[in-house]
């Protein structure tokens, strides 16, 4: 069992920055990959950063790289998303999500999710 609290979400304008955090707690950490999704209304909730728990095989959806970074502090249990250069089509809701799996851009790969926060990108 694996539980995750997001937060860091705000009003960003475009160009800005924002750091979204995931506080994760549970055992047995070292078998989940950690993921950062994100959904807007009407549409699937999207892949945007993966990582595993032992720092390993970082990913990102094409429109992301080079602009988002994710990392984790096993020290601290806290997962995070550096996000650089907003733009306003990065709006949506946030969610950080655990699971048991090697690697996965899809939902259907983890168990565990945060409630979500919100990002919006706006002037």
């Amino acid at each position: 069992q694996v539980q995750l609290v997001e937060s860091g979400g705000g009003l960003v304008q475009p160009g800005g920055s924002l750091r979204l955090s995931c506080q994760v707690s549970g055992h047995n950490l070292k078998r989940y990959l950690l993921a950062w999704f994100r959904q807007t209304p009407g549409k699937e909730r999207q892949f945007v950063a993966s990582i595993s728990w032992l720092g390993h095989m970082p990913s990102y959806r094409d429109s992301v790289k080079g602009r988002f970074t994710i990392s984790r502090d096993v020290a601290f249990n806290r997962l995070w998303l550096q996000m650089d250069s907003l733009k306003p089509e990065d709006t949506a809701v946030y969610y950080c999500a655990a699971g048991e799996v090697i690697s996965s851009f899809s939902i259907n790969g983890y168990d565990y999710w945060g409630q979500g926060t919100q990002v919006t990108v706006s002037s």
